[in-house]
């Protein structure tokens, strides 16, 4: 395999930026991103099916897909295993746990979504997918990206946290702080002009100093 060739197999999608296109057959029907217009998606790949971390972190996710829905966000599984390997699997977590999985899986055997957003790590594995989660926007923007490794499962409650935080950001300009929940202060943009700085103290915010201000929404 050449440079060239490792570079576009194993290429990364970048943050705002568009993500990657993809048309693909799931256990709800063929999927493309064009389908989530509109909608926030949680896109997050898993490393095979019938595996004992990756059928916890589905379970969760199903557990909570009605929170999602809340903030208008829908969820979207991936892994390099066959459809009929999915549905078996979705199948069994219903016989064995009791827990439906709403939300469809793609099916990725010839890895060209995996490979399209970086979700294959040759340290890791050269034909399965690690625990990568993209976070897409309505308009199909990519907007956040996290990656955990094989051997350990993600926090559902923290794509929830995630999604909100950005969903206030874009809706009132705003930053937000470490571990920032619905409810709390959110950061006040930095100004931008030594005019900006100087009046900042004076507008009303809870302020430390002129570059450091939060207020409620």
């Amino acid at each position: 395999m050449t440079e060239s060739t490792q570079t576009t197999e194993f290429a990364m999608p970048r943050l705002n930026e568009r993500a990657p296109e993809f048309n693909a057959p799931t256990t709800h029907g063929v999927k493309s991103l064009k389908d989530y217009e509109g909608q926030w998606l949680v896109l997050f790949s898993h490393p095979a099916d019938f595996t004992p971390v990756c059928t916890t972190e589905f379970m969760a996710f199903a557990r909570r897909a009605d929170d999602f829905k809340a903030i208008n966000t829908e969820l979207l599984g991936l892994s390099i295993d066959s459809h009929y390997s999915h549905l078996a699997w979705v199948r069994n977590i219903k016989e064995k746990f009791d827990v439906d999985i709403p939300f469809p899986i793609i099916a990725d055997l010839d890895m060209k979504v995996a490979k399209s957003y970086g979700m294959i790590h040759p340290g890791a594995a050269d034909t399965s997918a690690v625990r990568a989660t993209f976070i897409i926007d309505p308009k199909g923007v990519l907007r956040a990206m996290v990656y955990y490794p094989m051997s350990n499962g993600r926090s559902i409650d923290e794509f929830i946290r995630l999604v909100t935080a950005l969903q206030t950001s874009d809706e009132h300009g705003v930053a937000t702080p470490e571990n920032w929940q619905p409810g709390d202060k959110v950061i006040v943009p930095p100004p931008a002009t030594a005019e900006a700085a100087e009046a900042r103290m004076n507008e009303g915010h809870e302020c430390v100093d002129w570059y450091f201000c939060k207020k409620s929404l």
